[in-house]
């Protein structure tokens, strides 16, 4: 099976906040000669804009009659979709007012093909904002013949009632502000671009960015279970769907079934450990590959990271022009980050585009630059690269935009390459919304039923110690270990892992011990 869907930071990276480092006269930290200051006409924290209509493409009037049981008394019918089924359904907007209006979730199945039969594993991918749908079309179920494997897009993104914030026109101009500013007119700049794409979101979407979080989500997908008649949740989460499985065991824990949470993200309040981190690691890793293959961007490992970095710091000045667009610093970093997302199967192409683009083919890099953004060949933008900051800073902390200065400024000290590259991330801090009351994760507060939490030790977006801080937090979790490099274990990677997995999908059985799988 590919790799899952791109994670948290894959859609920061995205959105908003991969960039090249600063230049060689540029100072030792990030914020070194820029005015730390506000900017006119912007408020430091999330602003208040004025009340609009909720207007979102999709909307349906609510189901009313008795609180959720309309919604829970919903026929379900599937329909042929290629070789898998599809589904539509309908959920409450709000769950706190089911019958004010409603939303679409957009549902794909893989029928079970062997018995007995265990009813729906439920599948997410990622994102937040990526399509459950999309995974089922690719995921490789050998082994869990047996499950109905089911995705379904989350409310706000893909086939289900999306999300949509800017024209792909706009977006292309929000993508090509330098995300890692040197001077105050940069950082003006970016500022006012974030502020512009969550203004764009509020004005065509409305009190609908107020009901997309993680927990609406969660309680969607209750409400599916119980749909397809499962009397327990079964569950594989990726990435960010990791936090969908954690909070569905926090919120729901006498419905849970058997959970897997590969490539977990952090849970926890505690900021020690950054992405870059783990972006700086698998690109290190890389590095040493390729000097030892001979690869021609350097003899050491340390040649070979300088060689990147001093394309990268190049380009801020100088972008290389890919027909009526450019290659700029922060999507040739964007590029090389979407290679690190596949381990070691992408460090051979990485090093050849990364060559291309020095010799001023950049279309290689980016290309992918734009398969991480979510923009096709025809300049659209999916729905991922608008859910994702609509999900992510409602279910995020509100710390304002002083805060985010600071942020990368002890981000480039933790983490000196991919530290710098990401810049200071606004998003959040400039979004319409603010904050849901998001569940707090407690130990003791998860599913007393065995669930398995997976990290990589190699994981460029979700950091191996993520991992451990998950499965130390969901006290019922056991940690299994895959000592190898990309994002996410399960699905042919390691035999030893794929094993695990499917005993513990399909018989219950939970490994003992310090697991660990090559």
């Amino acid at each position: 099976m590919p790799s899952p869907a791109r994670t948290w930071l894959a859609a920061l990276v995205a959105v908003v906040t991969l960039a090249g480092c600063t230049s060689a006269a540029a100072p030792t930290t990030p914020l070194d000669g820029i005015r730390i200051s506000p900017v006119a006409g912007i408020a430091v924290d999330r602003p208040s804009l004025p009340a609009v209509p909720l207007k979102v493409d999709g909307l349906l009037a609510g189901l009313t009659g008795g609180g959720l049981a309309p919604y829970l008394g919903q026929v379900v019918t599937w329909f042929a979709c290629g070789a898998d089924k599809c589904t539509n359904v309908v959920v409450p907007l709000d769950y706190a007012n089911p019958g004010r209006a409603a939303v679409t979730v957009a549902l794909r199945m893989k029928p079970a093909t062997a018995s007995p039969k265990l009813g729906p594993l439920f599948v997410n991918p990622g994102g937040p904002g990526g399509s459950g749908q999309a995974l089922v079309d690719y995921f490789d179920n050998q082994g869990l013949e047996q499950y109905d494997i089911v995705g379904w897009d989350p409310r706000g993104t893909g086939g289900s009632t999306p999300v949509r914030c800017l024209t792909d026109e706009q977006a292309d101009a929000f993508l090509a502000l330098d995300a890692s500013p040197d001077n105050e007119a940069e950082r003006e700049a970016l500022i006012r671009g974030n502020y512009d794409f969550g203004k764009g979101c509020w004005e065509r979407n409305g009190d609908y960015l107020n009901h997309i979080g993680t927990v609406d989500t969660v309680r969607d997908l209750d409400l599916l279970r119980q749909l397809l008649g499962a009397p327990k949740l079964n569950y594989l989460g990726y990435s960010y769907g990791t936090d969908i499985g954690a909070v569905y065991a926090e919120l729901f824990g006498g419905n849970t079934g058997h959970l897997v949470l590969d490539a977990a993200v952090n849970i926890t309040d505690d900021d020690s450990i950054i992405q870059a981190q783990g972006f700086d690691l698998a690109l290190g890793n890389f590095a040493s590959w390729c000097a030892k293959q001979d690869c021609g961007l350097g003899d050491s490992k340390e040649a070979v990271l300088s060689s990147i970095t001093d394309f990268l710091d190049g380009l801020d000045a100088k972008p290389i022009a890919v027909g009526e667009r450019q290659l700029t610093q922060s999507l040739a970093a964007t590029g090389i980050a979407d290679a690190l997302y596949s381990g070691k199967d992408a460090w051979e192409p990485l090093s050849a585009i990364i060559q291309r683009a020095q010799k001023g083919e950049g279309g290689y890099l980016l290309a992918a630059a734009d398969s991480l953004n979510g923009r096709d060949s025809k300049g659209h933008y999916g729905s991922l690269f608008f859910s994702f900051p609509a999900i992510s800073c409602l279910d995020g902390k509100d710390e304002g935009v002083l805060d985010a200065d600071r942020q990368w400024t002890e981000d480039a000290a933790k983490a000196p390459i991919f530290g710098k590259y990401f810049g200071p991330v606004y998003n959040c801090a400039l979004w319409p919304t603010r904050p849901s009351q998001r569940l707090q994760l407690h130990p003791t507060g998860a599913s007393a039923r065995p669930l398995l939490v997976i990290g990589a030790t190699g994981d460029p977006a979700t950091p191996y110690p993520f991992a451990q801080s998950m499965a130390r937090q969901l006290k019922s979790a056991t940690l299994v270990t895959y000592d190898g490099e990309g994002h996410g274990g399960y699905g042919g990677k390691s035999r030893c892992l794929d094993s695990i997995v499917v005993k513990y999908l399909t018989k219950g059985i939970v490994p003992t011990g310090d697991v660990r799988c090559t």
